[in-house]
């Protein structure tokens, strides 16, 4: 389910990053505004990321989606370390195998070097900037989503805030960084772009983030603040985590 549902959202992202920068598409040319083509990308991958996480799949496998969310929750102590590696394990595989997909159906659009399989790359800002701009987002992320997710009257919201950080963070950060927050996500499209250049960036400054969050919300709250590794909890979807949530009418 982790890796259908990040090959799902690479394939959403190649997709949509054809659509609005291949020069051949008739939507790159009546958007000549970089910021306006961005805010599209931005509400076309949020939306993507709440369809996901809302769907039967997601509810069912807690959809982190993201190695560095995984790795989060292992640190919180909210997932067994045999079943961190698994998810780790199905998410890079997942992300691969969607750009892969995704390449085979947009026959070669995707390797065009204005889309590049969705790559995610330094801007003209450099590498600190850039990595900067990972580390803060991801952190952000992360905050927002134990702040929500671990309070039982807003956990239903989740899923919205974090489509709501994807599209803001495209829309107003791509430029600096590729906005990733997700070492799968850019290794999937580095290894269809043969780009490992930068590489070291995503992989280092989005569990850097989320592991600072983390651990301010352990300090500010303590570990029994978090009570699940599930990002949407208050579905009937059984949880296979280490969950200590307070019944609200979802399934433990």
């Amino acid at each position: 389910m982790e890796a259908a549902l990040l090959g799902a959202f690479m394939v959403a992202a190649c997709a949509f990053t054809v659509l609005l920068e291949h020069p051949g598409s008739p939507a790159r040319a009546a958007l000549p505004s970089p910021m306006l083509r961005r805010g599209l990308m931005g509400l076309a991958m949020g939306a993507t990321a709440v369809a996901l996480l809302t769907s039967p799949w997601g509810r069912r496998s807690g959809a982190h989606i993201n190695p560095a969310t995984t790795l989060t929750f292992f640190r919180l102590r909210r997932i067994r370390g045999a079943d961190a590696v698994f998810y780790a394990a199905a998410q890079f595989a997942g992300a691969v195998a969607g750009v892969l997909l995704a390449a085979a159906a947009l026959r070669g659009a995707a390797g065009d070097a204005r889309v590049m399989y969705a790559a995610t790359l330094p801007g003209t800002a450099g590498a600190p900037a850039a990595f900067a701009a990972e580390a803060a987002m991801s952190f952000l992320l992360m905050s927002i989503v134990l702040a929500v997710s671990n309070a039982p009257r807003w956990n239903r919201f989740t899923p919205l805030a974090a489509g709501a950080c994807v599209a803001l963070f495209i829309t107003f950060e791509a430029p600096l960084s590729g906005m990733s927050m997700n070492p799968a996500r850019t290794l999937g499209s580095a290894a269809a772009a043969m780009r490992w250049d930068h590489l070291w960036i995503y992989f280092v400054a989005p569990p850097l983030g989320m592991l600072a969050a983390a651990e301010l919300r352990v300090r500010a709250r303590g570990l029994r603040s978090v009570f699940c590794a599930k990002l949407h909890h208050d579905n009937p979807q059984r949880c296979i985590f280490r969950c200590e949530y307070p019944t609200t009418g979802g399934m433990r």
